[in-house]
């Protein structure tokens, strides 16, 4: 059921974070707050394919 995703930044676009996530308990697309080293501050990180 758990499932790894990548997460990217919504600002830049860069893939910074892979994770998982079970996709019975949020089958929609996560958005945290993560730091972002190329941005070099916390941003809104999305979950891409």
């Amino acid at each position: 059921m758990r499932d790894i995703i990548a997460m990217a930044c919504t600002v830049c676009k860069e893939r910074n974070y892979s994770t998982m996530k079970n996709k019975k308990n949020d089958p929609d697309r996560i958005e945290r707050n993560k730091y972002c080293r190329t941005c070099r501050k916390h941003q809104p990180h999305k979950e891409v394919k």
